[in-house]
């Protein structure tokens, strides 16, 4: 578990391929890396990866397949930075918000606004996902905490404050690169929700009554439009 919050930013050193579905990635972590042990949670641009080595200031990870298909990670090469951040310990403060390094969709930045020294910056994701990013909630962007200014049904908007420009990898980004996007958890749990066809009372047990009243008490989204619920809030 995460916080959202970028602790420094890496260098990819290699990225070489073990097997037919795991690849190793190498990445000079110069801050970080000697407070890391073997067996750890690294955020790496907002993926969760274990760490398999370190050799001086580099952590190595393993990628397999799935992660390299679903996140931006597959198309990293030698000299790209990414985000770093270890994982959140249970004493500490939760500032940002709840990251879990699970990632929703592979974004991509439409727009960007340059005010000064902040900028507000577009991005669309698919319309699986763009339900559960609403205005004045968090997200994740290659692993950075941000809220949401503005969320239509095709993409969304976040501002960045020059700490963040500077700190991160967010102000590398262009028009068209992609970004690890990460919904806010409890809209996941939203979405079972709405999309389950029985309720778990009706999944576990033979009682007729019982299970017709979980269906009759599942959210719906004809419920959530007639409680004056819109997805842009």
């Amino acid at each position: 578990m995460f916080t959202g919050l970028i602790e420094c930013t890496g260098e990819v050193r290699s990225v070489s391929i073990e097997s037919e579905d795991v690849s190793r990635i190498a990445i000079r972590a110069q801050r970080i890396a000697r407070e890391i042990t073997r067996g750890e949670s690294v955020a790496v641009s907002g993926v969760c990866l274990t760490v398999v080595e370190i050799t001086g200031d580099v952590i190595h990870a393993q990628i397999m397949g799935e992660t390299q298909r679903a996140t931006s990670l597959g198309s990293l090469a030698a000299g790209d930075m990414v985000n770093l951040e270890r994982a959140m310990r249970a004493d500490g403060r939760l500032d940002g918000h709840i990251v879990l390094g699970h990632v929703d969709d592979v974004g991509r930045v439409t727009r960007i606004e340059n005010f000064g020294l902040t900028c507000r910056l577009w991005a669309s994701v698919s319309r699986d996902i763009v339900w559960g990013i609403a205005a004045k909630g968090s997200v994740s962007l290659d692993g950075v905490s941000l809220t949401v200014i503005e969320a239509s049904y095709q993409e969304f908007s976040v501002g960045i404050i020059p700490a963040t420009l500077r700190d991160t990898t967010l102000g590398r980004l262009s028009i068209g690169d992609p970004v690890n996007v990460e919904i806010d958890v409890i809209a996941r749990y939203i979405a079972r929700m709405t999309s389950c066809e029985s309720s778990p009372v009706s999944v576990f047990t033979k009682d007729a009554d019982a299970s017709k009243k979980a269906k009759n008490s599942q959210i719906t989204w004809d419920k959530l439009k007639g409680l004056g619920w819109t997805p842009e809030g």
